[in-house]
């Protein structure tokens, strides 16, 4: 996949000269109702004989139009992100730049540069999509801006029995630890990636060792509490599974930091300075205070057993 960096005001030389299918979002965390949006581009590209293109942006265009908190946490860096998009057959990306002269663009100014301008014969993008203020740059809006230079596929929210698919709903989940149910609409396992890095060593202490995770700042980690997860090193392809804690190590001291520990069973290596991915499949338990650190002992050999038991892992 070729992927193109556009920092307005760009250089059409960047732009190759050739026909495209466009499909237009934020897409974080690429869910099943974005999925939707870009297998329909797919297949209107493959009708029309042309390139498969995605247009998303560096940062969240919420930051500045609905004034969404700055310590905004994002469910997929661009990255991973664009992994994804390789991965579903898209043939470009364009990663635009949300900077300050991209925010006041006025509508058909954006039409015209990011769509006309990069070859677009067909524009596909989900019903609540918007190209600016919403009450003036949203699908239904879209036809004037277009005057019939490509033509628009509005793909229809993606619905399961609770409601409309969305990142915000599956943001929600995450905060409650539901990452099962996270995982049903992302159509994928959820994910973190971070460097291994040096703790307390609290763990090794108890006879659980774990590896700390420094996950990058800007990436959401599920809420508090105690998750089996499995492990993979970034450069490989085996997985190890683990039982993971999200929280502050209360009954070792007051007011620490939210941290991100495994202990992978049956592992033992030094593997500070890892990249590793960690993918989040089941809650098991809230997070505690213990009054001793025999009873932490016993409620981990619990939460061990509850892990073997998840993935089917029998040692006997």
């Amino acid at each position: 996949m070729q992927t193109i960096y556009l920092q307005e005001p760009y250089n059409k030389k960047q732009i190759p000269n050739e026909a495209i299918v466009l499909a237009m979002g934020f897409f974080d965390g690429v869910h099943c109702g974005h999925r939707k949006v870009i297998e329909i581009a797919k297949k209107e590209a493959q009708k029309l004989g042309v390139k498969l293109a995605v247009l998303t942006f560096d940062r969240y265009p919420g930051l500045v139009y609905r004034k969404t908190s700055p310590d905004f946490k994002y469910l997929t860096t661009l990255k991973t992100k664009l992994r994804y998009f390789a991965d579903l057959g898209v043939d470009i990306t364009y990663v635009v730049a949300f900077n300050e002269q991209l925010v006041p663009m006025d509508p058909q100014t954006f039409i015209d540069k990011y769509v006309v301008d990069l070859h677009a014969k067909c524009l596909v993008a989900g019903s609540d999509f918007t190209y600016g203020k919403r009450e003036i740059a949203n699908m239904q809006t879209l036809p004037q801006y277009a005057k019939e230079r490509f033509t628009i596929i509005e793909v229809p929210h993606l619905e399961d029995q609770v409601g409309k698919i969305s990142s915000t709903r599956i943001r929600n989940l995450l905060a409650k630890g539901q990452v099962a149910a996270a995982n049903e609409l992302l159509g994928a396992d959820y994910s973190n990636t971070g460097l291994v890095i040096h703790g307390q060593k609290m763990g090794r202490k108890l006879g659980y060792p774990t590896i700390n995770v420094d996950v990058d700042a800007a990436e959401r980690i599920p809420g508090e509490g105690v998750y089996a997860v499995r492990v993979r090193f970034v450069g490989e392809t085996k997985e190890y599974y683990g039982m993971a804690s999200i929280g502050k190590n209360e009954t070792v001291g007051d007011n620490l930091p939210v941290t991100v520990e495994v202990h992978l069973l049956n592992f033992q290596a030094d593997v500070y300075g890892r990249e590793v991915v960690i993918l989040w499949d089941e809650y098991l338990r809230s997070m505690e205070k213990f009054s001793s650190l025999e009873q932490l002992m016993q409620q981990l050999a619990a939460d061990q057993l509850a892990t073997e038991k998840y993935y089917h892992i029998n040692n006997n």
